[in-house]
């Protein structure tokens, strides 16, 4: 019998990105500018046309100054994330 694990929320997750931008005030053009990715790019991630890669998510992190598990920790918003399990 094969256990899959839960789907990512990843609603969640572009909801996490777009609360982070709209909290510092910053525009599509300001995160942009500050993360070095494409404005488009960003418009995609946080209106959920993409999913983005590691290297997405790790310059988004660097630009809000947060770890990254703060923001791909969404991904489990819906269920209880994976090593808390208690025995």
């Amino acid at each position: 019998m094969t256990i899959l694990p839960p789907d990512p929320d990843t609603t969640a997750l572009r909801l996490q990105l777009a609360r982070l931008r709209v909290e510092r005030g910053w525009s599509f053009d300001e995160l942009a500018s500050r993360s070095g990715l494409a404005r488009r790019t960003l418009i995609d991630l946080e209106h959920g046309r993409a999913a983005g890669n590691v290297a997405t998510w790790h310059a988004l992190a660097h630009a809000f100054d947060v770890p990254i598990d703060h923001l791909l920790g969404a991904l489990c918003s819906d269920h209880t994330p994976p090593g808390t399990h208690t025995p």
